[in-house]
């Protein structure tokens, strides 16, 4: 008797969440609406993707529950011509007001962007106490189905398109990046410009992980983020280095994870936050990822997985961070 009532109160407590993240998704937009140029054209886009298990997306599964995302494009001209794109990822707590601050830096370069919800339409509202609702791959995914239905649109330049992720966004954008799924799962004919990674995380070894697209990789982090620390990252860089690809990684000294976050002036200690930080995995035969010191398929409850992080500001990190993408932009996208 006592099951109906437990179950109305989930579904309301979860009614409630979406609604506070959607409400949040539109503040975040007219935010940004209102500090863009005069004559911005602002859409809302549904992107169909699909909810992809790690696994399935490692082996090139693409038979998976359907769903429409959120995107909202904003080309900051009212001219007719077509304009370079960057495409804006989130990170494990959904869309955040620094997504705003990056909209206005990019638009005065005379540069669109489309941000992208993965959480809202698959009834999340933030993965930051549980990293285990949604595959880590699923984002990578997204973020080739926007660039596949951006890559239409009569405003945008398909050959100047670029993916800047955050956090797990930036991981998602990192390896957006592998010849392997982009092959599996990237946008048929189109060539992404640029993978642009702010403090992503890096542990995982993925199979051919060094074979990436020739295109230019940027990674921004913070040499104190104990959220996704950066030691893994310099790995990373040196063995695709190695392998002869165009990446930088821009270290910040005494920066912490999200770093950029203007609203932060004091560090804040999220004491529930999930992290791998202590984790090192590796995809030993496809589809299978595994901690690296069990030999066992990862999982969540694995020892490796701690709880607490640290997010804080760094107005040295942001300002530089903020020069080098706009220089970086300006660079691959052409502009005068």
């Amino acid at each position: 008797m006592t099951m109906a009532p437990a179950r109305d109160a989930v579904s309301n407590i979860r009614r409630r969440g979406m609604l506070l993240r959607l409400f949040l998704f539109v503040c975040v937009l007219i935010s940004a609406a209102c500090t863009s140029s005069q004559g911005t054209l602002v859409e809302t886009h549904p992107i169909g993707s699909k909810t992809l298990s790690d696994r399935d997306f490692l082996v090139g599964e693409k038979e998976a529950p359907e769903v429409k995302i959120d995107g909202v494009l904003q080309i900051p001209t009212a001219r007719t011509d077509r304009l370079p794109l960057v495409i804006l990822l989130h990170g494990s707590d959904g869309i955040g007001a620094h997504l705003t601050e990056w909209v206005g830096q990019i638009h005065t370069l005379g540069i669109s962007t489309l941000i992208v919800d993965s959480f809202t339409s698959r009834g999340i509202l933030s993965l930051v106490n549980d990293q285990s609702r949604l595959g880590r791959l699923v984002q990578t995914f997204d973020a080739y189905r926007s660039v596949e239905l951006m890559a239409r649109h009569p405003r945008i330049d398909p050959e100047r398109i670029a993916l800047m992720g955050f956090s797990r966004g930036g991981q998602a954008a990192l390896y957006a990046s592998l010849d392997r799924f982009r092959r599996a799962h990237g946008p048929a004919g189109i060539e992404i410009a640029a993978y642009i990674a702010f403090y992503p995380t890096c542990n995982t070894i993925f199979l051919k992980d060094e074979m990436v697209a020739d295109k230019p990789i940027r990674i921004f982090h913070g040499t104190n983020d104990d959220y996704a620390p950066i030691e893994p990252c310099h790995e990373y860089v040196a063995r695709l280095r190695k392998a002869g690809r165009d990446v930088q990684l821009f270290d910040y000294h005494d920066a912490h994870h999200a770093f950029d976050f203007v609203h932060l002036k004091f560090p804040l200690k999220l004491s529930e936050a999930q992290t791998v930080r202590d984790c090192r995995m590796e995809e030993k035969i496809e589809g299978v990822v595994v901690n690296a010191t069990t030999g066992q398929p990862f999982a969540y409850n694995d020892a490796c997985v701690k709880r607490g992080a640290t997010v804080a500001y760094n107005e040295k990190a942001h300002v530089a961070s903020v020069m080098e993408v706009r220089e970086f932009l300006k660079k691959i996208f052409q502009l005068n």
